[in-house]
């Protein structure tokens, strides 16, 4: 509530008249109450406890009789006019006028109106006029009281009750259950800055009471302190009253006996394992996920801390399930009635602990719940806890059966008037029919089951003539759900589809009547009746017409069943192509009645029409699978088995027999996925022999599939079929197929074994370096495979080989070769000193000369020359997508490393960069080229993206990678990319940060683009905490980043990762000068811990260091991550 004072001038003759209203005004606000009103010596009003009845004014709220007794309302004083007469002195002779108004009114003001009062010198003790008109214009505004703040209940011991008997008490009971316990459970802070538990004082035991007293005004009921308390809340609050009610700590309910305890405390233990085992089933529902705000850290963590204690207290009930409900069950063998704390005896509780025990624990004392009314109540939960382990454990549905039958038995002798059974009857009907269907009852008869009870008993027996019986006796009445059909209906369908087809004719069956049902009630036709319904038959029709006629009483249906029924058999008849099921249903009795003669002959002639050439007389025609195969079927079916087949002695078999049955046609033709490399069809294809030809082609080319999709067991067997049979006629194909098992038998060990690390044997290294010194220049071979060699060697750190004995001639004749020993060579040299850098000058000028785009003059219609540049230059040994191609094929780390270290440094020489990219062993290459122009630096920076992206995918988890990854982001001004590839290349080698990231991975510049990054996000809190990374702290950039009022990070809740004094400091001294006390307050506490006292010894000093970082960054990751 907000109050607002404004003053009127006194009468003239008084000094006050002399000041103009403002100034006035201004005199009163500063307490200048000598300069207003001089001679007058103010003091507050004195509000005296015997005198507690406040006169109301016909305008407002006005002074009593008198100058020294307060207005009199009938209550006290509420706290704003106390506070308002005490800070502002309102001297006697004024009186405050009071006007509120509702949320919709205009503000709420008080006026201070000189010489009102009796006896005053300004009007002899009447209004004046205006003073009067304005009284009377306010007086019949409504006035909302202001909300009771929870400290107020400590002061006044009557108040919560006349705060409980309101209609419409604000706060809630619920609030203040919270309010109470919320402040009974803070934690206190001793002298040394360390979190103690809530103490055990009289305030907070107070708090406690007051918390109990509200449950008792709710008289206990679960249903409403369930759906308005959380569980944490709920626990704390029944263990009270455990506490209060003489319950022995650390005892296990299970062992006391309920008949030989006090009635109370019996209560206590029923009421505790009664909301344990609600709480448990009401845990196994699903429950809808709140829609969250936005992301703010403080809330996040409250909402963390929230749900890992309710997850706990949740673990601890499951633990003792088992014995709370045997609590309950004890408790069903009372034959006593119980009582239940009042807000009475809880009082008296409170005011002699020691001497309550006779009269709160006899049988006068507290709410009576009688026998029956306590054991509905428990029945009801036991049954649900039983319902709800039924899932896992079948036997128990029975006990949860004898429970809810039990719990009807008691409703119907209590009652539906019971103040102390609160039961959902239509729940509780739900959970009987749902245990009848589980557990039906040996002794129920067909009549007296539930329609949903016999449904499930004919489905569990296979009666499914009986459930189609149940479904259009529905119709008439439309007693089950249209959801509750459909869910058997999906069940008849699951069952079919898992084999057995004699379900087929019931699922249409069910699927009709449903349907009949949808289109009786005004709904749409399911598309799985048109599904069903696209092969009609006289069973289907003569079976739809009956359950059409079962379904409508004619003589008591409505015009709107009556129309919708015939609009749906005029539809079902349009879609029909036969006219003999045409002439079925419209001769039908009920399609006669419900249609006038008009619109069935008019049906009739659209369907003539439709279909004239149709002569009902004549017969079906023969089915096509009753046609005698014939020899072009025969080839089609064979030739349909040749595609699918990858048996190479079944591809054998067809292909003889379709050449024995035709000698024309060419059979490698048949699937146009059949494929090979030109080299390889140009001499396959030069076969005499057709089969021979046919069969070593698609062979080779269902092998290349199979190797293709990675089925290399089959390709392995096609392979070795095809080089079986070219061995015997051609050599150069068997050294083809030669070729073709050894790439097999590279991808078939990087896909196996290669993949955890095992080298590959021998032999299989010794046919690489075969094939790659192999000088049969009339043998068609594929780049591919010399590609995948040379990749081979350089994976498994073949360098030896590559850079010692690889011969001469092959140097000059394979650039894969030539490539792969540059490669070796680098990577063998590495670690040596400068002189030995010249190999990686080698491989420099080679990777520039492909990398270089070639220049031709061309001379245009008006005579100039102008200058056309070709991207793949044929100045190198292979072109540009070759090498890509060729590098795509590397996984060795150190070899990935230097190629991607090469052509980083050849972007960064690029005249125009702004921003270099980082890489390892960058310092091996040289620092320039001759000739820039040549070189074609966009090829480049594709080549370096895609190289990165390709590594990445080799290993995701290489910090130096992830690190150039995040460089090309922030050269792009790809900022919040960038962030996220920098904070995973820290996660990545520190275990998520926490250990300490590296020195070499979150070097000075690293650190500087993020700050940049976080910057160009405005994300200022956190550019200042990233300052605090560098080697020596940036204060001007931090200092700068601060002062930004537009922040989008989280500001404040940034303030524990910062452990430099004198950023805090300068945060303290900044909200100050802003006048940002809850922030200010923030970063005080932020300085205030004793771990960053500038006396602690470096090493507690960079432990808070650590500690800071590792928090900032784990949070800064889960945020870009």
């Amino acid at each position: 509530m907000r109050v607002f004072c404004r003053l009127t001038k006194k009468p003239p003759g008084n000094r006050a008249s002399q000041l103009s209203d403002a100034a006035l005004s201004q005199a009163v606000s500063q307490g200048n109450w000598k300069k207003a009103w001089p001679g007058h010596r103010p003091r507050p009003p004195s509000f005296s406890n015997s005198n507690n009845d406040w006169s109301a004014g016909a305008a407002g709220v006005g002074w009593g009789r008198n100058q020294d007794s307060p207005p009199r309302l009938g209550v006290r004083p509420p706290f704003w006019f106390v506070w308002l007469s005490r800070t502002f002195r309102v001297p006697p002779r004024f009186r405050a006028v009071l006007h509120v108004r509702g949320p919709r009114g205009p503000r709420p003001s008080v006026r201070l109106e000189p010489g009102s009062a009796p006896g005053g010198s300004g009007g002899g003790g009447r209004m004046s006029a205006e003073a009067a008109d304005r009284e009377a214009a306010t007086s019949s505004r409504p006035c909302t009281p202001p909300q009771t703040s929870w400290f107020e209940f400590l002061l006044q011991e009557s108040l919560l009750e006349k705060h409980l008997r309101k209609p419409c008490p604000d706060p809630a009971p619920v609030q203040l259950i919270v309010q109470f316990l919320e402040q009974a459970s803070k934690p206190s802070v001793n002298e040394q800055n360390q979190v103690q538990p809530p103490p055990d004082n009289k305030r907070n035991r107070v708090l406690k009471l007051l918390a109990l007293k509200v449950a008792a005004h709710l008289k206990w009921d679960l249903d409403i302190l369930e759906k308005s308390l959380s569980v944490p809340v709920l626990n704390m609050l029944l263990n009270e009253l455990l506490c209060i009610s003489k319950v022995p700590p650390g005892t296990k309910h299970i062992d006391m006996d309920l008949a030989t305890l006090p009635p109370t405390t019996a209560m206590a233990i029923l009421l505790y394992n009664r909301w344990a085992i609600r709480t448990i089933v009401q845990s196994s529902f699903p429950v809808k996920q709140a829609k969250p705000g936005p992301p703010q850290l403080s809330v996040m963590n409250q909402m963390q801390q929230e749900k890992e204690l309710t997850e706990n207290i949740l673990k601890v009930l499951k633990e003792q399930a088992s014995d709370s409900i045997l609590v309950l069950e004890a408790a069903l063998k009372l034959n006593k009635d119980l009582y239940v704390h009042t807000m009475r005896t809880l009082d008296l509780l409170a005011v002699e602990p020691g001497m309550v025990n006779g009269e709160t624990e006899s049988s006068t004392a507290g709410l009576k719940i009688k026998t029956e009314e306590m054991q509905c109540q428990v029945c009801y939960d036991l049954g649900a806890a039983y319902f709800q382990q039924g899932s896992t454990n079948p036997a128990v549905y029975e006990n949860a059966r004898e429970k809810f039958f039990r719990t009807k038995e008691l409703i119907a002798e209590i009652g539906s008037l019971s103040l102390h059974c609160t039961i959902d009857e239509k729940r509780l009907a739900g959970y009987c029919q749902a245990c009848d269907v589980l557990v039906p009852s040996s002794d129920s008869t067909s009549q007296q089951l539930t329609p949903y009870s016999q449904v499930h008993i004919c489905l569990r027996s296979g009666n499914y003539q009986e459930v189609i019986k149940i479904f259009v006796e529905d119709n008439l009445t439309f007693s089950l759900p249209i959801q509750f059909r459909q869910s058997v209906l999906r069940e008849l369908f699951q069952k079919a589809q898992q084999g057995n087809e004699a379900l087929d004719e019931i699922c249409f069956k069910v699927c009709a009547c449903n349907t009949v049902r949808d289109v009786l009630e005004g709904r749409t036709i399911s598309v799985q009746f048109n599904q069903l319904f696209l092969r009609p038959n006289k069973e289907k029709i003569d079976f739809l017409l009956e359950v059409c006629s079962r379904s409508i009483n004619l003589e008591k249906a409505s015009d709107t069943l009556k129309g919708n029924m015939a609009a749906f058999l005029k539809n079902v008849c349009l879609g029909l192509e036969d006219l003999q099921y045409v002439f079925m249903i419209s001769s039908h009795e009920l399609f006669i009645t419900l249609l006038k003669d008009e619109e069935r002959k008019l049906l009739v002639d659209q369907m003539r029409k439709r279909s004239p050439r149709v002569n009902l007389c004549i017969k079906p025609v023969t089915s096509f699978y009753d046609i005698p195969a014939s020899a072009s079927v025969t080839i089609g079916q064979l030739e349909h088995q040749l595609i699918l087949s990858v048996d190479p002695w079944r591809i054998r078999q067809i292909l003889i027999e379709l050449h024995g049955m035709t000698s024309e046609r060419e059979f490698w033709t048949v699937s146009n996925k059949w494929e090979l490399p030109l080299v390889y069809s140009s001499v396959i294809l030069g076969i005499k022999d057709n089969l021979t030809r046919d069969l070593v082609y698609i062979l080779m080319a269902k092998g290349l599939h199979c190797s293709t999709v990675k089925d290399f067991a089959h390709a392995k067997q096609l392979f070795a079929a095809c080089l079986e049979l070219v061995t015997e006629f051609s050599p150069k194909l068997r050294q083809v197929m030669l070729n073709e098992m050894l790439l097999l038998d590279i991808y078939t060990h990087e896909a196996g074994t290669g993949q955890s690390g095992e080298r590959p044997p021998s032999d299989l290294i010794s046919r690489v370096r075969g094939y790659l010194e192999m000088r049969l220049p009339d043998i068609p071979f594929r780049q591919v495979i010399s590609e995948e060699c040379v990749a081979f060697m350089l994976n498994w750190r073949e360098n030896e080989y590559l850079t010692l004995q690889v011969p001469a001639f092959l140097l000059q004749s394979n650039p894969f070769v030539k490539l792969g020993q540059l490669l070796a060579a680098t990577c063998k040299e590495l670690p040596g000193p400068k002189e030995s850098r010249r190999t990686a000058k080698d491989l420099w000028e080679v990777v520039v000369q492909i990398c270089s785009v070639s220049s031709q003059h061309k001379r245009g219609n008006d005579g100039r020359v102008s200058l056309i540049k070709q991207r793949e230059s044929t100045l190198g040994i292979m072109y540009r997508s070759e090498l890509l191609s060729f590098l795509k094929r590397l996984r060795e780390p150190l070899v990935l490393t230097i190629i991607l270290s090469l052509f980083v440094k050849l972007h960064n020489v690029r005249e125009d960069i702004v921003n270099d990219i980082t890489a390892e062993h960058i310092s091996i290459w040289p620092s320039s080229i001759p000739n820039l122009q040549s070189v074609d630096f966009e090829a480049v920076a594709i080549t370096v993206k895609e190289l990165v992206r390709y590594a990445l995918s080799v290993n995701p988890n290489n910090h130096s990678w992830l690190i150039i990854q995040a460089d090309i982001y922030f050269a792009t001004n790809q900022y919040s990319a960038a962030l996220h590839y920098y904070l995973q290349a820290g996660a990545v080698c520190s275990d998520f940060f926490n250990k300490a990231v590296p020195p070499d991975v979150y070097t000075d510049q690293v650190i500087k683009r993020m700050i940049k990054c976080c910057s160009l996000l405005n994300c200022h809190t956190q550019v200042a905490i990233l300052c605090q990374f560098l080697r020596e702290i940036d204060y001007k950039t931090a200092f700068k980043s601060l002062q930004e009022q537009n922040s989008h990070d989280a500001m404040d809740s940034y303030y524990d990762y910062i452990w430099d004094v004198t950023i805090l400091e300068y945060l303290t001294y900044l909200h100050h000068k802003r006048g940002e006390t809850d922030k200010r307050q923030i970063a005080i506490k932020a300085i205030g811990q004793t771990e960053l006292n500038a006396s602690n010894p470096e090493e507690v000093l960079q432990l808070a260091a650590q500690r800071r970082k590792k928090k900032f960054l784990q949070a800064m990751a889960k945020l870009y991550f």
